[in-house]
Order: structure tokens, then C-alpha cells, then sequence
């Protein structure tokens, strides 16, 4: 009987650039890999959509895209003489495919809920070790990649830096999909001007311009989409329900979860847990934005007031109230908001602390401490971005700039 083969060069249709190529059977394997397949259901911007509707794009969106925009880079590079071999496009290709493959549900804005103090780069690493037992050594490039571990420096600055093309491709989609026009670059022109100067990824002299409009951009989309106040009441309303919820299961309550979440709201698991039990990566990549979405459903009718009442708000979207300002508050103003909150709902002092909570925020485009955005000139000079722009905005947005908020039940304080 003749052995049936699957066609593994597919052509994808992507909103942002059109009509995108895999044609690589090792990198249509790992798109086909549960663990990959996750990612189409892990939004890309949290709850964002609950300000902007339109930002419901996901982890999988992104990671293809970012891909997509490699390929263009690599044959940049190519183009200006510099040596790329087959094997080290594919590696590459394979890293920034998976550069974001360790974020758990709702993206960032459960980074540290689910696992703490285990970030979604040290799941992406394990889950990339993984894959490489799984694919016979051959992800071995790409994690040396990854991890800067590789002699051409370029290569690795390509899938992360102050201008790769993870940055390129997530300001243009998150504009795209926001409707937030302020993020919009040319990743095109960008790519267009890559170039490399002592093994180091630099930009033509001439795209300054657009890189300037980049670092902008980046500003810009922080403040109003993913630092946007709205936001920010939401996504930390969402961290305070997985607290509440972790708190009343190790106190022996029977809550429901779906079995791969109640396992992590049972026990704070450690990076040492990970390295230590096989099984709990594989429970990990498990879970998604349904399985909270699901369990936070189920809670808007749970006998807990704090668990219920913080899930009816994200659910319904009467969401906490939110200030923000450029100084911390002031002790006695949070502890009086507590305590009308308290009243209001007859709860205790512990319980308010879920209701009203500050924390802040920071916004920083571009770090010359890091590695820098480099000019290359005709003459071989290579100049900061901070030092060559002819406007001042670029070493202004050099600096950090630190906010301040508060989130409280609005209907506490009328």
C-alpha cells in the first residue's frame, strides 16, 4: 500500500503582511506540536480587549509573524554579503518561532499568578529543551541561538534586542488589532536598513528616521494600550481573583478549576519543581485563557464575596476604579478607601486588601545602558541612536517614567 505523505511547505494568509511561507518540515512540526497549538488560545494583550474590542489576537498570531519578519531580515543580511548558512536560518527562524512559547494564560498579565517567580523565559527555555529531546538534537542551534550562546552575535540580536523583530512585529500587529494608529512603523524600511558591523547587528545610517519613529511608537503604545489605566485595573483585578482563589483552595476549600489549574491554585510550585518533576511542564502547557476564563464563571457564583465579587467584575466589565498619578498615594488616603470599602461590604481588613490594592508602573522606550540601537555610517562610524538623532525626544524617552496607581470599588466612595 502506497504511504501517504503530508505536504509540509504551506503558504499562511496573515492580516498584517499578506501571504507568508513555511518551507522547512522541521519548522511545520513545531507549528503542529500541542505545545505550539497553545498559543492560539493565549491572547496576545491580556484583557486589553475590554478596552480596545478589536485586540483579541493571540501568542500564535504573533510568534508567526515575528517568524515571517526573520525571514525578511535574513535575507537582508544575506543581500549585504554577510554570511548566513542554511543551518543557521533555520535555527533561527526555529528561535524566534518559539521565543514566546512559556507564556501561561492571559500573557504577561499572569506571569507571576500561575507559577511565582517563574517567567515565561524560563518556561520557553524549558519547553524548547524539551522539544529538542523530542526532535532528536535538532533545536540544539536554535537554543544556543536563543541563548546568546553562539559566536554571531547578530543572530541572537535579531530575536532580542532593542530593535528585533519580536518589537517589529508586536507594535504593528497590537496597533493593527487595537485600532491605536500611534504604534504604526515600517517594518519594512526597518528591515530594509539592517546591517551588521563587527559581528553586531547595526541599522544603515539612513533608516535613523524610521527608527526614530519606532522608539516613539514603542512610547506611545505603552501608554495608551498596554499600560492604559482601564487595563491595568483589569489585568491586576484579574491577578487579585487568582490570589483569592490560590488562598481559599490551600485553606481546604473545594473550588472549582479545571484539573490542570486547581493542581497549580493547590501548591506554590518553584523553578526547582519544574526541573525536579517531568510532568509539571506538560501540566503547565496545559493551560490557557479558558481554563481561567471558565473557572471565573463558575466563581461569579461562588459563597466567597471577594472571589465572586472580584470575578462578577471582570466578567461583566464593571470594573475597579482606577487613579493614576506620578507620585506614590498617600498611606491614609488608600487605608480610608479601605476602610469605607470594608463597611460597605462588611468584610475584614485582609479581604479589603483584594479590593483595593496600588502598585506602579514604569515606561522606558529606549535604555543606552542596554544593548544599543547602533547607526552605521558610510564612513564605518557607528553612533547611538541617542547621540545621532537630530530631535531631543530620543534621549527624553531614554528616561524612565514611573506612574502611580490606585484601584478601589468605585461604588465604595460616591
Amino acid at each position: 500500500m502506497k504511504s501517504i505523505t503530508t505536504n509540509k511547505h504551506k503558504i499562511l494568509n496573515d492580516p498584517i503582511y499578506g501571504f507568508t511561507t513555511i518551507h522547512n518540515e522541521l519548522i511545520f512540526d513545531l507549528i503542529e506540536h500541542p505545545y505550539y497549538q497553545r498559543l492560539r488560545r493565549i491572547t496576545q494583550l491580556g484583557l486589553t480587549y475590554l478596552v480596545y474590542p478589536g485586540a483579541y489576537h493571540t501568542r500564535f498570531h504573533h510568534a508567526l509573524g515575528a517568524m515571517h519578519l526573520m525571514q525578511r531580515a535574513i535575507k537582508t543580511l544575506q543581500s549585504k554579503g554577510h554570511e548566513i548558512t542554511e543551518e543557521e536560518e533555520v535555527a533561527v527562524l526555529v528561535a524566534i518561532l518559539l521565543h514566546d512559547i512559556g507564556h501561561g494564560p492571559f500573557s504577561h498579565a499572569l506571569e507571576h499568578s500561575i507559577v511565582n517567580g517563574v517567567n515565561h523565559e524560563h518556561i520557553s527555555m524549558m519547553i524548547m529543551d524539551r522539544l529538542n529531546e523530542e526532535f532528536d538534537g535538532k533545536l540544539s542551534l536554535a537554543i544556543q541561538i536563543f541563548q546568546n550562546k553562539y559566536p554571531k552575535l547578530f543572530l541572537h540580536q535579531l530575536i532580542s534586542s532593542q530593535l528585533d523583530v519580536d518589537r517589529l512585529d508586536y507594535l504593528k500587529r497590537d496597533s493593527f488589532y487595537s485600532g491605536v494608529s500611534e504604534g504604526v512603523i515600517n517594518s519594512d524600511r526597518i528591515i530594509s536598513m539592517f546591517n551588521v558591523s563587527n559581528g553586531e547587528l547595526v541599522v544603515d545610517a539612513k533608516g535613523i528616521y524610521s527608527v526614530e519613529k519606532f522608539i516613539i511608537a514603542r512610547r506611545l503604545m505603552y501608554w495608551q494600550v498596554y499600560l492604559h489605566k482601564t487595563v491595568l485595573s483589569a489585568e491586576f483585578s484579574l491577578v487579585e481573583v487568582l490570589k483569592r482563589a490560590k488562598l481559599l483552595v490551600q485553606q481546604g476549600e473545594d473550588l472549582f478549576a479545571t484539573s490542570a489549574l486547581k493542581t497549580f491554585l493547590q501548591n506554590n510550585y518553584t523553578l526547582e519543581d519544574f526541573n525536579s518533576n517531568y510532568r509539571l511542564l506538560d501540566l503547565f502547557c496545559q493551560l490557557d485563557d479558558f481554563d481561567i476564563m471558565t473557572s471565573i464563571k463558575e466563581w461569579v457564583h461562588h459563597s466567597d464575596k471577594i472571589l465572586s465579587l472580584l470575578s462578577q467584575k471582570i466578567i461583566q466589565r464593571k470594573l475597579l476604579k482606577i487613579e493614576l498619578q506620578n507620585k506614590p498615594f498617600e498611606a491614609d488616603y488608600i487605608l480610608k478607601i479601605q476602610q469605607k470599602t470594608e463597611r460597605y461590604y462588611d468584610i475584614n481588613a485582609s479581604e479589603s486588601k483584594h479590593l483595593v490594592f496600588s502598585n506602579k508602573i514604569n515606561n522606558k522606550a529606549y535604555n543606552p545602558k542596554k544593548d544599543k540601537i547602533n547607526l552605521l555610517y558610510k564612513d564605518g562610524n557607528i553612533i547611538d541612536i541617542a547621540e545621532a538623532a537630530d530631535q531631543l525626544n530620543i534621549s527624553v524617552l531614554a528616561k524612565t517614567v514611573t506612574k502611580y496607581f490606585l484601584c478601589y470599588p468605585k461604588e465604595c466612595v460616591l
